[in-house]
């Protein structure tokens, strides 16, 4: 009779009991489940109903050491927890799993711990077989998505409240629901892109002349004739390039409306500084400066106006002016030092 293959194997059901061939009996079996310990990370330990160690496998630190027990160099609550469980294990035969904490030099190590009985051909409890199992990794990718998702859940907060902020006040400011529809659109997709810069980051943040461009660009045909940049470019936090981004889109529509953007050969100039006051505390100056047509200056409030002077500064705990005189507009806002890194 020819031996099974590895297809037979395959092919045979889950409940079928293939005969070993002689080859694959007795040492090299032993060895061959050795390699699978080791590789997979496994530590096996067999002891008798008195905690007597019989056999051990692949006994690694922590739980290398010349203890009787098995425990190895763990800290004496783990050690304690362990061998109640085996206790356990022994006096009911019912299995336990535990997962224990282990500090080292570096952190922690985490591992799972399973204490199965081993039962006589009468069924009594003769011994119990310990498998311990490192899941430090695993136990690390877990804490850091759970971190993520609770900053993901944060951050999608903070994102509906300046919706539902900007939705509240683009209504107040609105001539009818065509107007409120068009204007609440254009500043949602400003925010869609200042969000996908700040996503691209890992949630880092955004690069200032980046952010500036981004949303200039949206209006500007030539960018690179419609803005003209200088200065410093630092690195905004996601809530400074959230509302940098609102204030840069609502001057860019009234550019575009009123403004310097309005005519072909028209351009806005976008200064940002950093100035070290007395105290030492570095802040951001951001200047918008263009030339406006002759109805550039209305007098009612809108929202732009109200973002541009009082929603942007006051979520950034800075100051802004909006000087709109004599053919000319400047916005100039000033954050502190918490909304950005110095790059």
């Amino acid at each position: 009779m020819r031996s099974k293959t590895a297809d037979d194997l395959e092919d045979a059901g889950s409940d079928e009991v293939i005969a070993l061939h002689p080859a694959e009996s007795g040492m090299q079996l032993g060895r061959a489940l050795l390699h699978a310990l080791h590789n997979a990370g496994i530590s096996v330990l067999y002891q008798d109903r008195e905690m007597k160690t019989v056999w051990a496998r692949n006994m690694r630190a922590p739980w290398a050491s010349d203890s009787s027990d098995g425990n190895g160099i763990l800290p004496m609550a783990q050690a304690d927890r362990i061998s109640a469980a085996k206790r356990d294990v022994v006096a009911t035969g019912n299995p336990e799993r535990l997962e224990i904490s282990v500090p080292v030099e570096n952190g922690v190590r985490w591992f799972q711990i399973w204490v199965d009985a081993d039962r006589s051909e009468t069924g009594d409890v003769q011994g119990v077989v310990t498998t311990m199992v490192e899941t430090t990794e695993q136990k690390r990718r877990e804490q850091t998505l759970t971190t993520l998702l609770r900053e993901v859940s944060h951050r999608s907060k903070n994102l509906l409240a300046i919706i539902q902020s900007i939705a509240t006040q683009t209504g107040r400011y609105s001539d009818g629901i065509g107007d409120f529809l068009t204007r609440f659109r254009g500043r949602l997709q400003s925010l869609a892109s200042s969000q996908d810069l700040v996503t691209s980051s890992n949630w880092r943040g955004a690069a200032l002349h980046e952010l500036v461009t981004s949303q200039v660009g949206r209006y500007g045909a030539n960018i690179s004739h419609s803005l003209r940049f200088r200065g410093a470019n630092p690195y905004l936090n996601p809530n400074a390039a959230l509302h940098i981004g609102l204030a840069m889109h609502e001057l860019a529509v009234n550019s575009v409306s009123f403004g310097a953007l309005s005519r072909p050969d028209g351009y806005v100039e976008v200064t940002a500084n950093l100035n070290t006051a007395a105290t030492g505390e570095v802040a951001l100056s951001l200047t918008w400066a263009e030339t406006i047509g002759n109805n550039g200056g209305r007098s009612e409030k809108r929202f732009g106006s109200v973002a541009l002077e009082r929603v942007v500064p006051a979520s950034l705990s800075g100051t802004a002016s909006l000087d709109i005189a004599d053919g000319h507009l400047e916005y100039r806002l000033v954050v502190p030092h918490n909304n950005f890194e110095s790059q």
